[in-house]
């Protein structure tokens, strides 16, 4: 079993060392990390956390899935890899404004 966990449903107050302090009660905790807004510094809302092994993974998922933290319910499971994006391209996206010379009445 993999030891790396999505954390979702955060309060938007929560921080990597609150993280770090719900989960350690479950074993030892590697990492801890609250996704932030690159422009903003706010919180997505989710996170990831690191165990030291799958069991204490396990644990941690047993006993803080749908728990309250900060008053809201936790999602606690597995992390599923990133899945790759289609590239984005450049341009103005067909804003629906046509050819000038065409629409000209």
């Amino acid at each position: 079993m993999s030891n790396k966990l999505y954390v979702g449903n955060l309060s938007y107050s929560v921080r990597d060392d609150d993280l770090q302090q719900q989960f350690s009660s479950f074993g030892r905790v590697q990492s801890a990390k609250v996704m932030m807004e690159r422009d903003t510094g706010r919180s997505k809302g989710f996170g990831f956390v690191e165990m030291s092994s799958g069991e204490e993974a396990e644990a941690a998922i047993r006993g803080l899935h749908g728990q309250n933290m900060g008053g809201r319910d936790l999602t606690v499971n597995i992390a599923r890899p990133m899945e790759a994006r289609p590239p984005r391209t450049g341009g103005y996206g067909g804003g629906g404004y046509g050819d000038s010379r065409r629409n000209s009445y």
